[in-house]
């Protein structure tokens, strides 16, 4: 194997060209209290994260922050500063490169072991049945990742305000939230740089599984998990499995677009990079470590191999699984007996925790078992270790064993696997290995088996005793060749030039950089019209109607500074009067605005209009709705705008009347006066009986009803298609805030809803998110193709196509008129020929049902007089086809009727 000079070398630090701030659950060292001065003190901490992360830190001048390992009295105390004699990758890091997290013990307990470990821990791993759903623990949960993010700005500002440090600098500072204790930080510091003007980018890596769909959406706010992550612009996973169980949880569960190929998530209108982030560990310590380590091992009477295993005890690990296996191997293999040992190595954790205390106490009673079963005078099967192990005893521990087994039930990596492999600098080893650790899928060499399948561990360990040493040479050979480029310093490296903040060597460019244009490989593509077919096409069927119900502000016309800005788009305009010329579509607009306002927004006839949240509606045949408001209505709402008028309209807020209701905005004002003027606000409003509805940057007060969008919608559905609509309409929601999710959930599995969400991450009962009004503009193009693009169902539809596409879609409703007036349905089923005469230059004819075609004559200008055609020409043309048809019904045949206009 490999000789002790080729492991003498010590990786490069991987250099970051940007400030880092990195955002984990525990600081890189433990801070403990003298108990003979009382002073604090650092300890040593050991993991795979701070020996990589802890160097590149100290390398950028960057900061650290996390809980410092124990709850301080006075959070002023100050950090000491590292020993002298400190070897550890830490030494060196300032007490002012830190932040201490100061977390209340009530807390705490909620959050790590009720939330993180007693929730996310068995969850992530698969095994829901262990998870335990509190709200209590998940409000804790909140609250600790709200005070990391605040203290999280901390550390940015400390970093910008240094001399030379810029937040508009081309290097900004990069913040790496580590793992599930803190998967709802980014959001809050994301929304916190937007208000300071502070620019940065943000990083998260999960070090333990990501679960499939199925498994995830048992977690009751699994949406707001999701979110927290996607807050950042890259978002790391070991494998390729945890990314493609992100994605698919991103797409089902937020009904984000999601672009799996090159994995990327449109969210909030950010592009979320997703990407595989194998983590390795340091490779060379951990074979010099293995070179100068004495041997430890010692024979124990006749036996010759050790069976390695080394883990946390932890019910994720599958040691009992693991004990069962190796009574299987001497069951059927009695020639190990007295030959091969398992030293297994359980590490003490979560003992405070009644289920963990159920664990050791059945591992315990396993080894007993097996050791009484087995043992003789001078040998035991099991050499038991429950404790914690130096780092150079275990060196030697890997070295020496000539079997590892690595068979977790579920890991998110498993860096044992590696650490032996590393330290196989002597007769090479063999390693077992579980394909349900992250380790799995890189590690081709090892011996792969299922460890719930204990019969068939026994014999793959039995394959392993018995393999021949040019086997195990070449497997080993090419686990450590792997494993050496593929260390620590090279998942740190891939991380920084993802984040496009690593310092190239001699100029040229990281391998794993993106590139510096927006390619496809980072940026997802906007919406498509196409991107429409995979879940409405199957949804509106060749026969269905379809009603689209549509929000105004933010949903149609963009957001802007005050409401009468805020303008219908020209081209949303002219396919929203495309689509309410097709017969089987029916539009109705639902806004908070008042009834005539939005009408004279969007100006198109033939709507159904709805003002004030459905308050009043206007149907297109004049009919009009208006919810009874209580009594003594407008004296509140008076009173209620006076009051907001003296108390809250400063400093650029202001108020919009709107009939029945009135909305307070304060988008105008200074950021850091929002919270204080929708309290103020929200006070006025529910004093006098109103309810306050927050909106974008805006405080609503609404009458006391129970009436909202979703009954409004309910409404104005009947009132369309009558009581049974629910069997022949197919429904489209679309709206961009939380009064339009009072229709997404009351139309909640009988349409399919698009919530509009531009900038921060909300709940929402919507089927889908669309990034901008762009993409709802997508939507209602979708709409049109797929509509006209139907099967007609017979040949007068055809007729009105043709029409249309020949600009006489107004004359299409008095053509039905006048078929209906002059045929029963039987005989218009049976017509062969019409003929459509314009000042009688021109006419339609059809000799068949399938083929209409124009006949021109001299007269070319027919076309115009179509389209300049007035009511009161109509109207004489209605005449004219009444003193035509009892003229000519009686020498024209059934198969060549004419309707003719002036």
């Amino acid at each position: 194997m490999s000789s002790k000079t080729s492991t003498n070398a010590t990786s490069s630090v991987p250099k970051s060209s940007s400030p880092l701030v990195v955002v984990a659950n525990r600081l890189p060292f433990i801070l403990r209290r003298n108990e003979e001065t009382g002073e604090l003190e650092r300890k040593q901490s050991a993991g795979g994260l701070v020996t990589a992360v802890a160097p590149a830190v100290l390398a950028c001048d960057g900061m650290w922050v996390g809980w410092p390992g124990m709850h301080v009295e006075d959070p002023t105390e100050p950090i000491p500063e590292s020993s002298p004699e400190d070897k550890a990758p830490t030494a060196g890091l300032r007490s002012d490169q830190v932040v201490a997290v100061n977390i209340d013990k009530s807390f705490f307990d909620s959050y790590y072991n009720g939330c993180c470990n007693g929730t996310f821990w068995p969850l992530f791993h698969s095994m829901p049945d262990r998870a335990i759903f509190s709200s209590e623990h998940y409000q804790a949960y909140t609250h600790v990742n709200e005070l990391f993010a605040e203290d999280t700005m901390k550390a940015l500002k400390k970093i910008t305000s240094r001399p030379g440090v810029q937040a508009g600098d081309k290097h900004l500072p990069i913040i790496w939230i580590h793992d599930y204790h803190l998967m709802l930080a980014a959001n809050s510091i994301r929304a916190s740089c937007e208000e300071e003007d502070i620019k940065c980018k943000l990083g998260f890596f999960l070090h333990i599984p990501f679960p499939p769909w199925d498994i995830f959406r048992l977690f009751p706010w699994d949406d707001e998990i999701l979110q927290g992550m996607l807050g950042c612009d890259l978002v790391g996973f070991h494998i390729e499995d945890y990314c493609r169980n992100f994605l698919d949880c991103c797409a089902r569960r937020l009904g984000c677009k999601v672009d799996r190929r090159n994995k990327l998530v449109e969210f909030c209108g950010r592009t979320v990079r997703v990407r595989t982030l194998p983590i390795g560990i340091p490779y060379e310590r951990f074979a010099q470590m293995a070179n100068d380590a004495p041997r430890v091992v010692k024979a124990d009477g006749k036996s010759s191999q050790i069976i390695l295993g080394v883990d946390r005890l932890d019910y994720t690990k599958g040691i009992v699984h693991r004990l069962k296996a190796l009574e299987h191997l001497y069951e059927n293999h009695p020639e190990h007996l007295e030959n091969v040992t398992l030293l297994q190595v359980a590490v003490p954790s979560r003992t405070d925790v009644r289920e963990y205390q159920a664990l050791k106490e059945e591992i315990d009673q396993e080894v007993g078992r097996i050791n009484g079963r087995f043992s003789t005078p001078n040998w035991s099967p099991i050499r038991y270790l429950y404790g914690c192990v130096g780092q150079n005893e275990l060196a030697a521990f890997y070295r020496d064993s000539s079997v590892a087994l690595v068979t977790p039930l579920r890991d998110g990596m498993n860096l044992v696997a590696k650490e032996y492999v590393a330290c196989q600098v002597d007769k090479p080893g063999v390693l077992i290995l579980s394909p349900f650790a992250g380790a799995g899928e890189t590690m081709h060499e090892a011996l792969v088996v299922n460890p719930y399948e204990i019969s068939e561990v026994a014999e793959v360990i039995h394959r392993a005793l018995t393999m021949p040493e040019d086997e195990r040479e070449l497997r080993m050979y090419h686990l450590r060749r792997r494993e050496r480029q593929m260390d620590i310093s090279h998942w740190l490296n891939a991380f920084l030039a993802d984040m496009g903040a690593l310092i190239a060597e001699d100029g040229i460019p990281a391998p794993n950089a993106p590139p510096a244009t927006n390619g496809s490989s980072t940026q997802i593509e906007p919406m498509s019209v196409e991107d429409f077919d995979e879940f409405l096409a199957s949804y509106i069927d060749e026969s269905s109607k379809l009603a689209l119900l549509l929000d105004y502000d933010g949903t149609l016309a963009p957001i802007a500074p005050k409401p009468h800005l805020a303008f219908l788009p020209k081209e949303t305009k002219k396919v929203l009067l495309r689509l309410s010329n097709i017969a089987d579509v029916h539009i109705a607009i639902i806004s908070g605005r008042s009834l005539q306002d939005v009408k004279e927004m969007v100006g198109i006839d033939g709507l159904t209009y709805a003002g004030n949240h459905g308050l009043e509606i206007l149907h297109p045949d004049g009919t009009k709705f208006v919810h009874p408001v209580p009594q003594g209505h407008e004296e509140n709402l008076s009173q209620i705008k006076q009051e907001l008028q003296e108390s809250c309209c400063r400093d650029g807020a202001w108020i919009e009347p709107k009939g029945a209701l009135l909305t307070f905005h304060y988008r105008g004002a200074p950021a850091n006066c929002h919270s204080k003027l929708k309290t103020d606000a929200t006070k006025i409003i529910t004093k006098h009986g109103f309810t306050a509805s927050p909106a974008h940057c805006a405080i609503e007060a609404r009458p006391p009803v129970q009436w909202d969008k979703g009954r409004a919608s309910i409404h104005i559905l009947r009132t369309m298609y009558g009581v049974d609509w629910c069997e022949r309409v197919r429904v489209i929601y679309c709206g961009d805030d939380h009064t339009d999710e009072d229709a997404m959930r009351a139309l909640k599995g009988i349409a399919t809803t698009f919530r509009v969400t531009t900038s921060h991450a909300v709940r929402t009962a919507a089927t889908r998110r669309l990034s901008s009004t762009d993409s709802v503009l997508t939507l209602l193009r979708w709409v049109e193709r797929h509509m006209q693009g139907r099967p007609m169902k017979g040949w007068f539809e055809k007729f009105c196509w043709y029409l249309e596409m020949k600009s006489y879609s107004s004359f299409r409703v008095r053509i039905l008129q006048i078929i209906l007036e002059t045929h029963d349905d039987e005989d218009t089923a049976s017509f062969s020929s019409w003929q459509l005469h314009g000042n009688g230059s021109t006419s339609f004819e059809m000799s068949d049902p399938e083929d209409w075609k124009p006949n021109t004559s001299s007269n070319n200008n027919n076309n115009d007089n179509h389209k300049n055609d007035s009511d009161e020409s109509e109207n004489d043309a209605d005449q004219h086809h009444h003193h035509q048809k009892e003229d000519d019904d009686d020498q024209r045949p059934a198969s060549a009727k004419t309707a003719s206009f002036a």
